[in-house]
């Protein structure tokens, strides 16, 4: 019980990253499309005062989409966030937040000028206090309402265009849980019609930086609520498992004695209600999930349908993924071929990288696997387990970006799904988060895989590593070039020889005028050749 009055008492009001500001829930800031709360350093919007940031109108990205979402102005998600506000803060250097209240992620102090670097570990490497101690701190984000933000209850047209808010309070855990949801939902045309394909955070390019984001945002969540500023996400190697290791009572819950869906009574993770998985509830009512609770979480992890995911994801499978060249090909979306995104995501076959969408691979092979909760899109954050799998597909996202080091440029600009073009907002996030903003290395965003700090060798040959497989592919070019290349040496070498004996044999008389060896340094030669 201490952990829980802890947690109370270090809820702290300063803004963190979410979905809708708390101060930007109301009819004067929807009426006006303006989300630009005070800086309570200074009590200024933004900041502005102290030159953190500045209230400015939101640059949206021209840049045309996919043809996958044929409706324009039917979903609020669309030029995100411009149908509730098109004006938030813009903060300045390495200010960040809602309010420019906070630093950017790898950057704290209080002109957040201070660099860090914090280490994500594995689960199993974790002493048992720091085990223990991080299920306390999931448990009280469980019990924690958000201070600084609130979720929508209805869309902007249901809320008449912002003259009738329609938001309630959460809990730190759920508004996450609501966001993945927000983020993944279908859309909603009206009568009974939705339209399904559609996701602003998977199947797509942005599929690896929105969950990016997601996991920095929900790390830096804890640490506020808990005043423990060094936390970070552990996460689950899950590479060659047989079974769920971390489905016992000593870790994430272990399964129900007489009933295999349930969780351990002995786990208080069997106490936990779900929100937002009854996706076809809300369609037919052409509403959002309100997070009301919806039952126990369910796992029985290994009774998943063997046709689809026969097993947990191999090292080879992983090193195969590693090896693919391109993040992103073709269509860009689940039917892209030799797209690294795309087989990491799970819908291209990790031995061959073809897409296949009977199967489920990697990512979405562990989803499936777990039989439960964790198996549908839009509910899959309710499970705890979700943040420990996100935490190591990142570390492969991470390692491919080490290994093949990409241009900005290398993520798609144009032409990908509705959402996923490297300038597009990601949806739901204010403060506002560009996709290429995070298709860059972790160290730059303030941490780093306990797994991936190698000694000093091992990162200099993996830094030679890319170059040695270029030179691989193209050694039978370079051959051909060094032997055309000694061919003409030999012949210009034999040129010079012979002209050198036909100089020795010309008569004195025409030959130059001796200088003086004083002078000699000073004579400029151009070769005739």
């Amino acid at each position: 019980m201490s952990l829980f009055a802890m947690g109370f008492l270090l809820v702290i009001l300063q803004p963190s990253t979410g979905q809708f500001p708390r101060a930007c829930a109301n009819t004067q800031s929807l009426l006006r499309k303006e989300c630009c709360p005070p800086w309570d350093g200074d009590g200024s919007p933004c900041g502005e005062l102290s030159s953190r940031g500045s209230c400015q109108n939101i640059l949206l990205s021209q840049a045309p989409l996919g043809p996958q979402f044929p409706f324009s102005g039917v979903d609020d998600r669309e030029d995100w966030p411009s149908v509730f506000y098109n004006r938030t803060c813009k903060c300045e250097g390495n200010f960040k937040g809602f309010n420019c209240g906070e630093c950017k992620f790898g950057f704290s102090g209080l002109n957040c000028t201070e660099r860090q670097l914090r280490t994500r570990r594995n689960i199993f490497q974790l002493t048992t206090s720091e085990k223990d101690k991080f299920l306390a701190y999931l448990n009280l984000a469980k019990n924690t309402p958000s201070q600084d933000y609130v979720i929508a209850t209805g869309t902007y047209t249901q809320m008449n265009n912002g003259s009738n808010p329609m938001f309630r309070n959460i809990n730190v855990y759920d508004l996450f849980v609501w966001m993945h949801y927000y983020a993944s939902r279908d859309t909603l045309l009206g009568g009974s019609s939705v339209w399904r394909d559609i996701d602003f955070a998977h199947e797509a390019p942005g599929f690896l930086p929105w969950h990016r984001v997601f996991l920095l945002m929900w790390e830096r969540e804890i640490q506020k609520i808990t005043g423990d500023e060094n936390f970070t996400i552990p996460y689950w190697d899950w590479r060659d498992a047989e079974d769920c290791v971390v489905c016992s009572d000593e870790y994430m819950g272990g399964r129900h004695p007489t009933n295999p869906n349930l969780l351990s009574p002995a786990s208080f993770f069997s106490s936990w209600q779900v929100i937002c998985t009854q996706s076809e509830e809300y369609n037919s009512q052409q509403a959002l999930c309100n997070a009301t609770s919806e039952g126990p979480i369910l796992r029985n992890p290994g009774n998943n349908d063997k046709s689809r995911t026969p097993r947990l994801p191999s090292s080879a499978e992983v090193e195969f993924c590693l090896s693919l060249t391109q993040y992103e090909s073709g269509s860009m979306d689940k039917m892209a071929n030799y797209s690294f995104r795309n087989t990491l995501e799970g819908f291209a076959d990790p031995r061959t990288a073809i897409s296949n969408i009977s199967q489920s691979g990697l990512h979405n092979a562990l989803h499936i696997y777990m039989n439960g909760s964790m198996s549908q899109v839009q509910g899959s954050a309710n499970d705890p387990i979700f943040l420990l799998h996100h935490a190591f597909v990142d570390s492969i996202f991470e390692r491919w970006l080490r290994r093949h080091r990409p241009m900005l440029e290398v993520y798609p600009a144009a032409n990908a799904p509705i959402g996923h073009n490297r300038e597009n907002y990601m949806v739901p996030f204010i403060p506002l988060y560009r996709n290429g903003e995070f298709f860059k290395p972790s160290r730059e965003l303030g941490y780093d895989y306990q797994y991936l700090q190698e000694p000093a060798l091992d990162s200099f040959q993996e830094f030679l590593k890319p170059y040695l497989e270029q030179a691989h592919q193209i050694w039978a070019w370079l051959v051909g070039a060094a032997v055309i290349g000694g061919i003409i040496t030999a012949v210009l070498t034999g040129l010079i020889l012979a002209c050198r004996k036909k100089r020795r044999g010309t008569s004195s008389e025409i030959q130059p005028l001796l200088v003086e060896s004083e002078d000699y340094n000073n004579i400029s030669y151009q070769s005739n050749f």
